[in-house]
């Protein structure tokens, strides 16, 4: 990844107004209406600069200039944890969308069927710890990931280590969501992400040595240099002060926003000899569930981040080298959490009208809704096949009935068992949908 250049200094004598003046009609309306709508950081605003033959130094002190109503953010009285932070109308936007999606009692069914919702969830933590995970760099697919946590494999290798840790830590921060932020906590989570993972310090401890630096994977080259050891204390309950509530703000700041300043915190502070973004990313919807947010349970951010990895990483680096400027951070996961809610919506509207069709198939039989399910899958992809612990982890049933479903479609003629050591398959008959369409 290319590094992005670093912000110029604004010369102390810099004339707003005079620059003002000097701007055409049309450059005075778009100098607003980007910074309201875009938010761009200094290397797009020396593109335009040049577009419109103006001096890049200052047009950026301009924009910097329009900036100066920013709120200020006090996390430590330790250097370097001063933020700035702008609302700009695309912030506004996007929190107001998904606080009519993301939270509340109103939604009921209206998104999820609540016949469907614990298959969705438990759907929707896999692909999160699968993705985030890969941010990482766990090398598997997401098919051969689904398959080892639904069929509770163990892990064959570091990869595949990482994926289960990661579903294990979301499972863990649904079961505590209501608890508040603390250190040791967070330490805890950060084990349950690291677990048979690490060589050298033990999961669960902040790092003891100054030689942990973010570096570009491609150069080689230092990104960022994290705080020192000796201050990780301070600055972790620093952060559980602000992520509880505790510290008493000048101004509102959004629940969303602050979810996302969490995580940001969490990388930026870096506390751990590894797992800091897992960690983080885990931390930031821990903080959306505490406070409601609970459509979020079933959504995959990121799936999302993982599409756009250059970008996530120049969002903290635009931050950190432009005054610490939290709203690039910020604008970026607004933006990954508006697509993944759309995912989600496509995935649900996808699914119900799958779901549908295959009633409409089977609306003659006896088959019970998990069953068919299983049916639908099949008629879509004929090389499945099914075990009974996966479809207990699949929809959250005991070991019994999973195996009663399977033994059903069995007993039906759909699927056969075979046996491979002390595993038991269930896979399609040749002929199953012939079986299917006469029944």
């Amino acid at each position: 990844m290319k590094q992005p250049e670093r912000v110029p200094i604004v010369p102390k004598d810099f004339n707003y107004k005079h620059f003002l003046e000097h701007l055409n009609t049309e450059q005075f309306r778009r100098v607003f209406e980007l910074n309201d709508s875009k938010y761009y950081y200094y290397d797009k605003w020396k593109y335009l600069a040049e577009e419109w033959r103006l001096d890049p130094q200052q047009l950026w002190a301009g924009i910097k200039m329009a900036r100066i109503g920013q709120k200020s953010l006090t996390i430590s009285r330790l250097p370097g944890f001063k933020f700035k932070i702008s609302n700009p109308a695309v912030i506004q936007e996007y929190l107001h969308a998904f606080d009519m999606n993301l939270g509340g009692n109103l939604q009921g069914d209206a998104v999820i069927p609540s016949e469907d919702r614990d298959r969705y969830l438990i759907s929707s933590l896999m692909e999160e710890a699968i993705a985030s995970s890969q941010l990482e760099g766990a090398a598997t697919t997401r098919k051969v990931a689904r398959e080892m946590l639904e069929n509770n494999r163990k892990p064959r290798n570091h990869s595949e280590q990482m994926i289960l840790n990661n579903y294990e830590a979301m499972k863990w921060i649904v079961a505590h969501k209501n608890e508040p932020f603390t250190p040791e906590r967070i330490k805890a989570l950060q084990a349950i992400i690291t677990k048979d993972t690490l060589h050298g310090e033990p999961p669960g401890s902040f790092r003891t040595t100054d030689d942990f630096n973010v570096v570009d994977v491609q150069n080689g080259s230092i990104l960022y240099t994290p705080p020192v050891a000796g201050q990780l204390e301070e600055l972790m309950t620093a952060l559980c002060s602000f992520a509880n509530d505790e510290q008493k703000l000048s101004f509102f700041l959004h629940p969303i926003t602050k979810g996302i300043i969490v995580h940001f915190l969490l990388g930026y502070i870096h506390p751990f000899p590894d797992g800091n973004g897992r960690t983080a990313r885990t931390l930031f919807y821990w903080y959306l569930l505490k406070h409601e947010y609970w459509l979020i349970e079933y959504m995959s951010v990121s799936k999302i981040i993982l599409h756009s990895k250059a970008q996530y990483a120049k969002a903290y680096l635009y931050t950190e080298q432009d005054d610490n400027d939290l709203t690039y951070f910020i604008i970026y996961n607004l933006k990954c959490i508006a697509r993944a809610l759309d995912e989600l919506k496509d995935y649900i509207q996808r699914k119900t009208a799958e779901k549908q069709n295959a009633l409409t198939l089977l609306r003659h039989t006896n088959f019970n809704e998990r069953q068919i399910i299983l049916l639908q899958e099949l008629m879509q992809d004929p090389t499945l096949f099914f075990t009974v612990p996966q479809v207990q982890n699949k929809f959250g049933v005991s070991n019994q009935t999973a195996r009663n479903d399977l033994n059903g479609l069995t007993a039906a003629g759909i699927f056969e068992e075979r046996r491979t050591g002390h595993r038991i398959r269930f896979l399609p008959r040749s002929g199953f949908m012939k079986k299917l369409k006469g029944k």
